[in-house]
């Protein structure tokens, strides 16, 4: 059996970016969730059709039917689930890391540290935006998907 989906796992604001990514770039896909998915996403994943299930993973087609697993930033890298993907090899990357891929003559402009990171953000977005020379967006940790964001291709803060 040939290997032909990509697996998201997360159906969060992540999970959800990287579908619609995954979809617009003619990937065929599966969402899955260990918890509930919220009802505002559900609507999308129905809109768009993609399959999905929640309340638990679908370990064995998973990991049969997977070529590259997409994971959202809140499931832990020391998850058992995700320790049995790496140990299968299949490629595992995160939502960011698939998003980023598509973007490859942008710029991205990353804030850390653990205080100040939103305002921060924010503040340089809106200098940047304020220049018409430049296509700004802004994703992370303000509640909006790099890869849903990455779909319009533009300059990102992060």
């Amino acid at each position: 059996m040939k290997k032909e989906l990509i697996i998201i796992l997360g159906g969060g604001e992540s999970g959800i970016g990287a579908s619609l990514l995954a979809l617009k770039n003619g990937f065929k896909i599966f969402l899955s969730d260990s918890g509930k998915i919220s009802n505002k996403y559900k609507k999308i994943l129905y809109k768009y059709q993609i399959p999905f299930e929640e309340m638990g993973h679908s370990e064995d087609f998973i990991l049969k039917n997977a070529f590259q697993v997409i994971k959202s930033p809140g499931i832990s890298r020391n998850n058992a689930f995700i320790k049995k993907i790496d140990s299968l090899g299949i490629p595992l990357v995160s939502e960011l890391e698939f998003g980023k891929s598509f973007l490859k003559n942008s710029y991205i402009i990353s804030v850390t540290g653990s205080n100040g990171k939103t305002t921060t953000s924010t503040i340089i977005y809106n200098i940047l935006k304020s220049d018409k020379k430049f296509c700004v967006g802004l994703a992370g940790n303000i509640g909006r998907s790099f890869s849903k964001e990455s779909i319009k291709k533009k300059v990102f803060m992060y």
